[in-house]
């Protein structure tokens, strides 16, 4: 990122930039800051943008020789071509001797640093990763970003709106610009103002899907499926999430019984230290057995429906029934 922002600065570009990674947010950000410096908006001559896996290598070379019509420069936007993936012989053995008056932006979902093409466009250009960011970076944007609308939040507040939104930065964008305008005439964010405008993430209601298994709360599970469902999530994205956080509980409750902190098992799992805090509390409700067992009958679940036997509904809700039945005996 910071090779991308001294090039705008110093207005020096280089001839290929190839921003990847996890981060959608930033990976757009990046894309416009350049997109903007290098002057596109309005020239329909000397900048093209192309999106896709059916995108031709052999054209974008050509374009790219094309010399730019009254313009510095020919800017050449590719999106999700999967090139550095799968990599693309032609492409990497274009960059290294491709026309100075052109600049590729490449911008992808995952690379293969292996890849010739990869290594192609790292020695000519600027290959960026942007990764999902950890809580601390998350916070200090977050209040970055509350500073400049003369805003203030409380830690309890802030993690209260982090636990809704998850570290998605693109979520926390929309949900906090949601928050800002209901509080435009507020000095304070308080916890109420988080909880009437801030929409809550499919994943918390899995957390409490999972705190009502626990607990033998049958109903109050299915009603938490039900909505789910309503929500238009898919039955197996659901299965997912449920062995997702069974994962996660499993590996608090392992290194937890080691001795490790909530901040050591914070950067072991990469969760915010507020989630693992949480993650510890539902994992003591929990026997190491109970665990690997939910896990084993999710995976049964899965097969079910990919066999055939069940449907995806069914499915996913007789699991929750098995695992929040009324019983204290052990589960199998």
């Amino acid at each position: 990122m910071k090779t991308i922002d001294e090039d705008i600065k110093n207005n020096t570009f280089q001839t290929c930039y190839l921003l990847f990674g996890e981060e959608a947010y930033l990976k757009r950000l990046y894309r416009n800051k350049l997109l903007s410096a290098l002057g596109v908006e309005g020239d329909t001559m000397n900048y093209s943008a192309y999106e896709g896996k059916d995108i031709s290598c052999g054209a974008l070379v050509d374009l790219a020789e094309t010399l730019p019509f009254f313009a510095e420069r020919r800017v050449i936007l590719v999106e999700n071509s999967g090139f550095f993936k799968h990599s693309c012989e032609a492409m990497a053995d274009y960059l290294p001797q491709m026309n100075p008056t052109a600049c590729f932006i490449f911008v992808e979902s995952e690379v293969d640093k292996r890849s010739k093409a990869y290594k192609a466009a790292k020695k000519v250009g600027a290959a960026v990763e942007f990764a999902s960011q950890k809580e601390p970076v998350i916070t200090k944007w977050i209040l970055s970003r509350l500073k400049k609308e003369n805003k203030k939040i409380t830690k309890a507040t802030l993690e209260l709106f982090l636990g809704r939104t998850g570290l998605d930065m693109g979520t926390i964008d929309r949900e906090l610009e949601k928050l800002l305008c209901y509080t435009l005439k507020k000095e304070v964010i308080e916890a109420d103002d988080v909880l009437a405008v801030v929409t809550e993430q499919p994943e918390n209601k899995i957390f409490e899907m999972i705190d009502a298994v626990s607990g033998h709360n049958r109903k109050r599970a299915l009603e938490l499926y039900y909505a789910l469902l309503e929500l238009r999530e898919a039955p197996m994205r659901i299965l997912f999430l449920i062995v997702r956080q069974f994962r996660i509980l499993s590996e608090v409750k392992e290194l937890t019984a080691k001795g490790n902190s909530s901040f050591e098992i914070a950067k072991l799992v990469g969760a915010p230290e507020f989630a693992i805090r949480k993650y510890q509390t539902q994992a003591k409700r929990f026997t190491a057995k109970q665990l690997t067992s939910a896990l084993f009958e999710a995976a049964k679940t899965e097969e079910a429906v990919k066999t055939g036997r069940l449907n995806e509904k069914t499915a996913v809700e007789i699991l929750i029934i098995q695992y929040s039945r009324e019983t204290k005996k052990e589960w199998i």
